[in-house]
Formats: structure tokens, C-alpha cells, sequence
């Protein structure tokens, strides 16, 4: 007897699509299943590779397969469908390369994606995404910025703002008024995704973007040292107390490997992020290697989720943005599911 579609679990999340609502209609005419399937996170590259996986769950032979994406929830804030933050218990991590090309790697699958630098003290998007040290966003109504559009992707910084010689000596109260501006003052043309690469620690920026924004939810960047873990467990409590779901965990500099001999080696530990992502029941998205291409090609304005696509870096980049997108897709699914209690007071 041939298996339902509504059973066939998800090729990123393992979970039904009946359960996460995904079928739009499915039937078998004329010796051929259809199906009309639309999926919460990007869909470009997949149609083909899941109309295969389909047919041999069903036993068919042909399945004629409709594949869609449709962004997850409400819309988090003007302009933009779904916030993720991209946040670090301590700086140095790879946190910015990080938020950079995750939002790449969603924009190569097929998403409308945006990133806003909330690292008010050290702003450094401009840099990574070969922004021109003198460009600056053009201003609309004297007081609204259109974000620049670098890359295939939409973003506002600071240090589009100001010169890259200018500090910014602000106390707490300034810095976080600073990006209320940019939060609030920034014309985002309605993004799948707005990526928040967020300053280390669990201080007045975080604080003000969980009360300013309706947080989607957060990816935590780390690498396997005990100290960076420890910090990388003070950001998850930090989300977790204003609800704000953890995405998942991303663990850079988790190993190098030897050019001349392949050999792999964990020069700061191994699996501290696997381990991190299990005791919080969240998933690990990603083990990036120590690789100087990341730096380089980052630091020189072109990362390499653009500057070399089809490399093995830029893959891995590619599945930790598809399941960071799967991932809130899920946790949006869970929220629109459970149940409402209401009182009748007749």
C-alpha cells in the first residue's frame, strides 16, 4: 500500500510535511501524481532532486512535482518578512564573516535577503561586502535610508555612515539610539529574510533589538574552544530569556586541514558546537574549517559564497543558510500551531 505524501518527511528538517503544512493539493491522475507543494525556506536547485526523493517514497514512477517557496510567519517588521540574528557570546569567532555569508548563501538559493550591521562600535559590512569607503545610502523625506545593493543583497551600516577613521565614542544610551535609526529610518523593499549581524555579548544592542524588533530568531556562532563555548551558552540563555528561538549553532575554526597530506586536524577542540547544540536541543548547522580563503576573500570584498560559488566552503555555506531557513520555517510552524486558551466569561 503506498505510503501518503502528508508522511514524507522533510530532506532538511526530518518532520512530516503534513505536519508543517507544506501540501497545497496532491492527487493521482492519469497514471501521474501531482503534487503542489509549498515549502518555507528557498527552493531554488531542489525541485528536481525532491520530485526523486518523492517518487521513490510513493513507489511512482512519474511524479509531476510544483515546488514553491513562501517566507514563514508575519511580517517582523516594515519591510521585512523574518529577522534572524546572527549574534556571539565573544568577538573574534568569524561572527560578521559569518552573518555575511549566510545572507548570500539564502540569496543563492533564491531569497530576497537584506543585512543590517548592529556592531554600532566596529562596523565592518561595508568592508566585507566591497562597499566603497565613500559611498553612502541615499537619504529619502530627509531622514529615511535606502539600504545599498551589493552582491544581490541589501544592506546599511555604520561605516556607510561614517569615514573608516572615525570612532564611534558613544556611551550605551547613543549606540543603541543609533540603531533604532537604523531599524526604524531603513526602506528595506520588503526582504525574505533580514540578517542582524549583532556585536559580541549580551549587552544594550541586544537588549534594544529584542524590544525594538520582533526577533524571528538567532543563530549563535562559536568555535570549539571551552571558552568561546562557555560565552557562546551565556547568548543562547541571553535569547532564550526574551524568546527569541535559537536557530541553531554555528562552530567555526572546527579543524584544518593539510594541504600537502589531506590529513584533518582539530586544532581547538572537536564537537564542542555539536555538543552545545544537543543540551539545548537545537541544531548544528555548519563546522567550518580554518581556511585562509574565508579571510581573504572576505576581507577583500568578495566572499566566497560570490567569489567562488561552486567550492566546498561556499556549499558549506549554502546548507547552513538553507537549514537556518528550514530551522525557522519549523519553529514558525510550532508557533502557529499551538493551541490558544480563552476564557468565557458568560
Amino acid at each position: 500500500m503506498p505510503r501518503p505524501l502528508e508522511e514524507f518527511p522533510d530532506p532538511l528538517l526530518d518532520t512530516p510535511w503534513g505536519e508543517l503544512g507544506a501540501i497545497r493539493h496532491a492527487a493521482k491522475l492519469d497514471g501521474e501524481w501531482h503534487a503542489d507543494v509549498e515549502l518555507g525556506y528557498p527552493v531554488l536547485g531542489l525541485e528536481d532532486h525532491y520530485r526523486q526523493r518523492i517518487a521513490e517514497w510513493l513507489g511512482e514512477p512519474n511524479v509531476v512535482l510544483d515546488l514553491s517557496f513562501k517566507p514563514p510567519g508575519r511580517k517582523a517588521m516594515p519591510g521585512a518578512n523574518s529577522v534572524i540574528a546572527v549574534a556571539s557570546g565573544k568577538g573574534g569567532v568569524g561572527k560578521s564573516t559569518t552573518a555575511v555569508n549566510l545572507a548570500l548563501g539564502l540569496a543563492s538559493i533564491g531569497a530576497k535577503v537584506g543585512i543590517l550591521d548592529a556592531d554600532i562600535y566596529g562596523p565592518s559590512l561595508g568592508l566585507m561586502l566591497g562597499v566603497p569607503s565613500n559611498r553612502r545610502p541615499e537619504v529619502r523625506d530627509g531622514k529615511y535610508f535606502v539600504p545599498i545593493r551589493t552582491h544581490g543583497i541589501e544592506t546599511i551600516s555604520m561605516s556607510m555612515l561614517v569615514t573608516d577613521r572615525t570612532p564611534m565614542v558613544w556611551r550605551g544610551p547613543m549606540a543603541s539610539g543609533a540603531l533604532q535609526q537604523l531599524l526604524g529610518q531603513t526602506l528595506w523593499s520588503d526582504v525574505d529574510y533580514l540578517i542582524v549581524d549583532m556585536p559580541p555579548g549580551t549587552g544594550d544592542i541586544q537588549l534594544t533589538l529584542s524590544q525594538q524588533v520582533s526577533v524571528s530568531g538567532a543563530v549563535i556562532v562559536t568555535t570549539p574552544q571551552n571558552i568561546a563555548l562557555a560565552d557562546a551558552i551565556k547568548g543562547i540563555e541571553m535569547f532564550q530569556k526574551v524568546n527569541i528561538p535559537i536557530l541553531g549553532i554555528i562552530e567555526n575554526m572546527s579543524f584544518f586541514s593539510c594541504d600537502e597530506c589531506g590529513k584533518r586536524h582539530e586544532i581547538f577542540d572537536t564537537a564542542g558546537g555539536r555538543s552545545v547544540a544537543a543540551d539545548y536541543s537545537t541544531r548544528l548547522l555548519g563546522e567550518f574549517p580554518l581556511h585562509p580563503m574565508i579571510r581573504t576573500q572576505t576581507d577583500s570584498g568578495h566572499p566566497p559564497v560570490v567569489a567562488q560559488p561552486d567550492s566546498e566552503v561556499s556549499q558549506l555555506y549554502r546548507k547552513a543558510a538553507q537549514l537556518t531557513a528550514a530551522s525557522l520555517w519549523e519553529v514558525s510552524s510550532q508557533q502557529a500551531a499551538a493551541p490558544t486558551i480563552q476564557v468565557d466569561d458568560s
